[in-house]
């Protein structure tokens, strides 16, 4: 049986011959041909916009590691004698406590003032290192209470000051650039009765 082609059918296999086959059968109601691409191309946006957004979400975040990891480590840096600075304080008071401690008398006494000299010296050097390394003390007699930087323990009735004035300082407090180191412990004045 040798059967006849018909010539319409002929043009139409020689128009599909370079096109793909899955875009000439419309299988399941899915488009075929040009609407077929465009939804491929259509898709293929929505997923290079998901892309673009998480990268740049990733971008972001590793920013904001970046800044924090940089922000620790200038704190690392500014506040790591923090803990050596708070246990050398009180060989500071100590200091302190020895010069006050010798009487004027003895101060001119020979035998004393290269004791006296010695020990000032001491004290001197010390606070030029705080100060090298950001250490420095709390203003307090005189100065209005700060409960960021002064801890009160006990007031005292007075005429002489405006109360919540600091009138005695028990203990030198310190700051450590802009943290606290140690709060001044102080007496604050209050209404005389």
């Amino acid at each position: 049986m040798n059967e006849t082609k018909d010539p319409a059918d002929n043009a139409a296999e020689q128009e599909l011959a370079g096109v793909p086959e899955e875009m000439t059968e419309a299988g399941d109601g899915e488009p075929t041909g040009d609407a077929a691409l465009a939804l491929e191309v259509a898709q293929l946006r929505e997923e290079v916009d998901a892309a673009k957004q998480e990268v740049l979400y990733a971008r972001a975040d590793t920013q904001n590691v970046r800044r924090r990891m940089e922000k620790d480590v200038a704190d690392a840096r500014s506040y790591a004698s923090t803990g050596f600075a708070r246990d050398i304080l009180s060989v500071a008071d100590n200091l302190g406590r020895a010069i006050d401690a010798v009487p004027e008398a003895l101060r001119e006494d020979e035998k004393f003032k290269g004791l006296v000299a010695g020990i000032e010296a001491t004290q001197r050097e010390l606070d030029k290192v705080f100060s090298q390394h950001g250490v420095t003390r709390i203003a307090a007699k005189g100065m209005p209470l700060d409960p960021n930087q002064h801890q009160a323990i006990m007031e005292m009735p007075t005429a002489d000051a405006e109360p919540g004035t600091i009138v005695q300082e028990m203990q030198a407090g310190y700051m450590i650039k802009d943290r606290l180191l140690r709060p001044a412990m102080v007496v604050v004045a209050k209404a005389a009765e």
